[in-house]
């Protein structure tokens, strides 16, 4: 990663939040410890919470020990710390902004950051739109002005949720270029910070024997599976109103089944690379409403054991309803109409409550013709070659084909071939996805965040399920009956509906069969 050579003075809006200190926090510090932050860093804090700056550096502390990476380098922290302080306001209140602006100017001027500001909204959405305007108002941004400008340069990262459906997406990205220029803001998603999922590009575009194949005339289908094993938790009250769909179809499975299916961009820079992501999200095909209903399932899982706990259906969780129809499941079948994907079905699941913690990519080939082999091949369902992009845990990758067994007859084996990023890269942990996209923020490079109409085009696609199931519920409603949603129970992998969605098309789900990579 580049070090940052330029003076910098971040401010995370939410600083006394989760975010900051399992995340946020712990990043910039192992940034510190690797020396790619400037000499005079310096970060404030900002939330409704009242803290000292020493209240403030020790809550760092404790958040860098538990979540970090490593322990603490006193040398290193010592220097870092000196750097970090807090401001406490309310996100509504000029007059909490108006302190701020005065703290950061004098920082600008004692701690030589030069203007160049970076504001990090790690906060509830609903005050993403009074931050952005009173940092405005306060001076600390100019209206309208170019990422450099003669008062230093200025960015805002800005944590999903982006918006809860196209028309709130749209509003708020209006809301934020009446402020700021399009190269100023920083759409966060930070899946794309995880090396495995950058390395897709990689292993697409820079291996001569994959990229030929990676169309129509080779490939069946795709899976893409972004699995989690925990139940919500305490988060019913959010979850509720958000739901799978939009929690994880619209922006972590949208970035892989784009990264998956992109065009080769001219250059690794953004504008290549998010023009060939957002080609694709225009090739998907629009699903009207009555289409809805036979290429999305969705579902709530049910009562049962996942990883070692026991997890209660979910209307029994706390602060959903009984009556809830909140999908804790979704699987979809997508077509892309291009001249690389015709006719080549992806299908995305994503939920809570499943049988194990997994992210992969299953790109399944072609079969070839089985009249030479029909009399050895038990399973004439099970394709030969399927390459598996592991993107957690256990980072990797598997391509599998058959071989012929050892003996006098013709008997044939599935065997693989394996890539461990752990085995090959030696047991270091990947940097963890916020320092990298934390850097990236820092010095100016987007290509790792969200653009605009790719947000928005991301929602539309959503938005025209969302509206399907809407229209079904009041149907339902209309005729006084109440929608049931299939069910799964908990550490299974996933309801029979969706086993139906593959079976239609004479396909079946590739569920890991245990969360190493190697099975």
């Amino acid at each position: 990663m580049k070090r940052i050579e330029e003076p910098v003075l971040l401010v995370v809006f939410g600083a006394s939040g989760d975010l900051s200190k399992r995340k946020l926090i712990p990043a910039l510090y192992h940034l510190a410890y690797q020396n790619l932050l400037p000499h005079n860093f310096t970060l404030i804090g900002f939330a409704r919470t009242k803290y000292s700056d020493e209240e403030f550096r020790a809550l760092a502390r404790e958040g860098i020990e538990e979540y970090g990476p490593q322990g603490i380098d006193e040398h290193v922290w010592h220097a870092f710390s000196q750097g970090l302080y807090y401001q406490s306001g309310n996100y509504d209140d000029e007059k909490s902004f108006q302190a701020l602006a005065a703290r950061v100017k004098q920082f600008d001027t004692e701690r030589g950051t030069a203007g160049n500001h970076l504001y990090y909204l790690a906060t509830p959405p609903e005050v993403f739109a009074s931050i952005s305007t009173l940092i405005a108002q306060v001076g600390l941004c100019g209206m309208g002005e170019t990422t450099k400008s003669e008062n230093g340069t200025h960015r805002l990262v800005i944590e999903k949720p982006f918006g809860h459906d196209l028309e709130s997406a749209r509003k708020l990205n209006e809301h934020l270029l009446n402020i700021y220029a399009e190269d100023q803001i920083y759409r966060i998603d930070h899946y794309l910070g995880k090396e495995t999922v950058q390395n897709i590009l990689v292993f697409r575009f820079g291996n001569g024997i994959f990229e030929p194949i990676w169309n129509r005339n080779y490939i069946d289908h795709v899976q893409i599976t972004v699995a989690e094993s925990l139940g919500i938790g305490d988060r019913g009250g959010y979850y509720n109103q958000s739901g799978a769909l939009r929690d994880m179809v619209q922006n972590h499975m949208m970035q892989l089944f784009a990264l998956t299916a992109m065009e080769p961009p001219v250059s690794f820079d953004a504008e290549p690379v998010r023009d060939q992501k957002v080609n694709v999200l225009r090739s998907m095909r629009p699903l009207e409403s009555d289409a809805a209903a036979s290429s999305v399932v969705r579902a709530q899982y049910g009562s049962g054991v996942s990883d070692g706990r026991e997890i209660p259906d979910y209307t029994q969780e706390k602060n959903v309803p009984t009556t809830s129809v909140t999908d804790t499941y979704v699987a979809w079948r997508v077509e892309v109409d291009n001249w690389r994907w015709k006719g080549v079905p992806f299908y995305l699941r994503t939920g809570k409550a499943m049988a194990a913690k997994v992210s992969e990519i299953n790109i399944v080939f072609k079969k070839p013709p089985m009249l030479l082999f029909k009399n050895v091949v038990k399973d004439e369902r099970a394709p030969s070659n399927v390459l598996t992009l592991r993107i957690q845990p256990d980072e990797g990758i598997r391509l599998s084909f058959d071989a012929k067994r050892p003996g006098p007859a013709v008997n044939i084996g599935r065997v693989a071939m394996e890539f461990m990023y752990s085995d090959h890269f030696g047991k270091q942990p990947a940097a963890d996805a916020y320092e990298r996209l934390l850097l990236d923020a820092l010095v100016g490079d987007s290509t790792l965040f969200i653009r605009r109409d790719e947000t928005e085009l991301a929602w539309e696609r959503v938005t025209q399920i969302t509206e399907a199931w809407r229209l079904e519920e009041a149907a339902a409603k209309k005729k006084s009956k109440q929608i049931k949603l299939p069910k799964y129970a908990a550490g299974t992998w996933g309801p029979n509906e969706a086993d139906e969605l593959l079976a239609r098309d004479g396909r079946y789900w590739r569920n890991p069969q245990s969360v190493s990579l190697a099975r």
